[in-house]
């Protein structure tokens, strides 16, 4: 039994006759008719009643139809259920704070799309906050986020550790740190200071180190930007190791770190996503390459 033949029967039912329904089909009557006939043989009922005037529904075929309609529509419901999870397995939403952006997920995103060439990664960066939010409503697949050691995790989301980072301070190498194995909290406040705007963890990070002092001379929205403005000369910035190990920047010899001295909280990269019974698959593959890589990188440390 094929759907096509439900759908036949259903248009003759509908229209009545069997040659308005070949017109609207775009099929020749005699095809129509030998189509209906294949399914009576397989059902062992004669749906049509057949005339010199035209054929229309039997009786038997009355009895039936209702059940015709539900198998049309329970396929209609398979068809579009299929093209939503088609739709989504195109494209897989990530949110990431910036200080996880370049020596990890650019790595994610080279592997994952080799392996699934037709997916579309769009990545979103954003503050944490926004990107729970966010992961809560499923407009993000995948979120990276900062945490403080220590911090609560939220409740309704699967959290996968990835990274664990040491605060260092991040500098260019013609700084006066860069000859300090390690650098104090008071070498740091003698710094101009780059800090990440409220809402970063770093923010209330450097905001818990500096204890009150006046230090900061620009704030900025991302890790990203602060290794710019750093590397431009503007001072000096705090962040996890695992943002500036392996960053451009830090290859091409326009930064470096040092670490920060004393009993400093440590920084956990996580890879978040909202508890949910199903989860697309390429939402899923993308998780993997994540876990595989942060695995490499933990190695390598």
């Amino acid at each position: 039994m094929r759907t096509e033949q439900l759908e036949y029967i259903a248009t003759v039912t509908r229209l009545g006759s069997l040659r308005r329904a070949a017109e609207e089909l775009r099929l020749s009557q005699p095809a129509l008719s030998e189509t209906v006939r294949n399914l009576e043989r397989e059902l062992g009922v004669d749906l049509l009643d057949r005339k010199r005037s035209g054929a229309t529904m039997s009786a038997e075929g009355r009895e039936l139809l209702p059940h015709i309609v539900r198998v049309l529509e329970a396929v209609d419901r398979l068809r579009a259920a299929a093209g939503e999870q088609h739709r989504i397995s195109r494209m897989v939403r990530v949110g990431t704070v910036n200080a996880a952006t370049v020596p990890l997920l650019v790595p994610v995103v080279r592997t994952f799309r080799a392996e699934h060439p037709v997916t579309q990664v769009e990545v979103v960066g954003a503050q944490q906050t926004e990107i729970q939010r966010a992961l809560s409503e499923g407009a993000f697949d995948l979120g990276l986020v900062n945490h403080l050691e220590g911090d609560d995790l939220p409740a309704g989301m699967d959290s996968t550790r990835l990274l664990r980072g040491r605060p260092v301070v991040c500098m260019r190498p013609d700084s006066a740190l860069a000859s300090r194995s390690v650098v104090t909290v008071p070498e740091l406040l003698a710094q101009p200071l780059v800090a990440m705007r409220s809402g970063y963890v770093m923010h209330r990070l450097v905001h818990r180190l500096l204890d009150g002092g006046a230090a900061i001379s620009y704030s900025t929205d991302g890790a990203e930007m602060g290794k710019l403005m750093v590397a431009e000369g503007l001072g000096v910035t705090v962040l996890p190791d695992f943002s500036v190990v392996g960053d451009p920047l830090q290859r091409l010899g326009a930064l470096t770190y040092r670490p920060l001295a004393g009993d400093v909280p440590q920084v956990l990269l996580m890879l978040q996503r909202r508890k949910a019974d199903s989860v697309p698959q390429a939402a899923q593959d993308l998780h993997e390459v994540f876990v595989r890589r942060a695995r490499e990188l933990n190695c390598a440390a």
